[in-house]
């Protein structure tokens, strides 16, 4: 059985794998553009971009811009005809200013979430561009969904619920955490289709409802297909290819990974997240020394109280400085063994979930 196309806005994949946005420098153009080659969606993460730029630690905020539109034009040229886009945090002090400068490069879509996206539809009307927000909950889009409508009478091109089991900074408590049993994805995923229902009413079109967090093969599509999403986004699985753009230790970090190694953190910036343990990460508790924010980057950082600068962790693991840096990752993490070229991955992902889907049929 032939897996659906994913329509967005004006934009259709062929495979309806959205490839998740990794910061801080995981997934960059070189990443972006094999995915979206394949007939996926590859997504480029905003998240402290201009890290290579020369001028970064005195000029961050131009260097994140200038470092953004190179990324696209880059994944442009190296996938002119894929869908692409940009996955930019709601938390980041920057915010208007880099999805601003996404538009302007007539990004495919642009991907917003850690925060609500209440006013992204000022900057995408009359554009080319798809907005897409990532919630956690059916309250959330609703309230996202609401807001959209009543001030900008306009409807999100497509949804992301992500579950618990994803990596990197989670929408969830950590009492929800510790409770995981009770926050399945799959009963998130229904909620958000129901809770779009009215909205899609009202415009008179469909809100693909893509599902994310533990999305490991494609037994795992097939089964949000068949449950009624329009495609999942996957963000672990892409980190072991050849074309991530993240160090060979950063990879590693995955390859060695066991089921007790992918732990939850306290971030710095005061939200659960997913990640492979190590040194650097149960040290970092004990630290009594007092952060230097070089950066300002994210909103609900306060240096006076956070243990250690996660804008510099998470450079110094991307360039494979894992001594002073971690990894974030999903759930499943430790069930990767091998390093693959994406081309292989997403043959694998699209042949597993044809077969599942063809014997639920």
């Amino acid at each position: 059985m032939k897996l659906p196309e994913l329509h967005i806005g004006n934009h259709t994949a062929s495979i309806p794998i959205v490839q998740g946005g990794m910061g801080v420098g995981i997934s960059l153009s070189g990443l972006a553009s094999a995915v979206a080659r394949e007939g996926g969606v590859g997504t480029i993460s905003a998240v402290e971009i201009g890290m290579d730029e020369p001028d970064y630690r005195t000029n961050k905020r131009q260097a994140n811009v200038r470092a953004l539109r190179k990324e696209i034009r880059r994944a442009r040229e190296l996938c002119p005809g894929g869908v692409l886009g940009v996955n930019i945090m709601v938390a980041i002090n920057n915010f208007d200013e880099m999805v601003r400068a996404a538009v302007d490069e007539s990004i495919d879509l642009l991907v917003a979430g850690a925060g609500l996206p209440l006013s992204l539809p000022q900057y995408v009307m009359d554009t080319s561009t798809a907005a897409v927000p990532i919630v956690s909950s059916p309250k959330a889009i609703q309230l996202i969904a609401r807001r959209w409508h009543k001030r900008y009478n306009y409807c999100p091109d497509a949804v992301i619920v992500e579950g618990p089991l994803a990596g990197g900074h989670l929408g969830f408590s950590l009492e929800q955490l510790e409770h995981m049993e009770e926050h399945l994805l799959e009963d998130i995923a229904r909620g958000v289709i129901e809770a779009v229902k009215p909205f899609e009413d009202k415009f008179g079109r469909k809100i693909p409802v893509i599902a994310a967090g533990g999305i490991y093969d494609g037994q795992d599509i097939a089964r949000f297909i068949n449950l009624g999403c329009a495609g999942v986004q996957m963000g672990t699985r892409f980190v072991a290819t050849h074309e991530c753009d993240a160090s060979d230790a950063f990879k590693e970090a995955f390859l060695r990974s066991g089921p007790e190694d992918v732990v939850i953190i306290k971030s710095p910036v005061g939200m659960p997240g997913r990640a492979i343990k190590n040194e650097f990460i149960e040290q970092a508790g004990k630290k009594t020394d007092k952060v230097k924010c070089r950066y300002n980057c994210l909103k609900p950082c306060n240096p006076r109280t956070a243990p250690y600068c996660i804008a510099d962790a998470l450079i110094n693991a991307k360039l494979g400085h894992m001594d002073k840096g971690f990894a974030f990752a999903g759930h499943n993490a430790y069930r990767i063994k091998q390093i693959t070229s994406v081309k292989e991955l997403m043959n694998e992902l699209v042949t597993e979930a044809r077969s599942c889907l063809s014997t639920s049929s």
